[in-house]
């Protein structure tokens, strides 16, 4: 059985055409719980994206605690990145997050070179806050 992330990797492989992956980025941030407007705080505000962005941790306990993320946005395009980047890390450990580069994952499916400057720094700043919390999480 493969996970969620194989899968998106496995269907990105099957699409050929680059409206076509961008239809199923949109697709899979539709998919994509909302976030109640109470948790759309600006605590919870990702800074450096174009476009609204949020994401709420939740970190259970331990030494090395797993790491559940959930996410939101207002712009289509951005709410499918965002799913990548929650597929990519939520359930986690804090150290495997530390260690896990989930632009690898979108180098993987040929997104990075297609994203704008800006959509490419709002998903470096996602990226950068989750594993920013996962190593204060695993320090502490």
């Amino acid at each position: 059985m493969t996970t969620k992330l194989d899968q998106i990797l496995e269907d990105f492989a099957f699409l050929d055409d680059w409206e076509d992956r961008y239809r199923y980025v949109i697709e899979l941030g539709r998919e994509l719980p909302d976030l109640p407007d109470a948790e759309k705080t600006e605590e919870n505000r990702v800074h450096g994206c174009a476009s609204q962005v949020w994401l709420v941790t939740e970190i259970g306990n331990g030494d090395d605690p797993m790491m559940t993320f959930r996410g939101d946005s207002d712009a289509h395009i951005v709410r499918g990145l965002v799913s990548i980047v929650l597929t990519v890390y939520s359930g986690l450990k804090a150290s495997e997050i530390a260690r896990t580069d989930a632009i690898e994952t979108f180098r993987k499916i040929g997104l990075v070179e297609h994203l704008s400057a800006q959509r490419a720094n709002g998903l470096n700043a996602m990226v950068t806050r989750i594993r920013d919390l996962a190593a204060r999480a695993f320090a502490a």
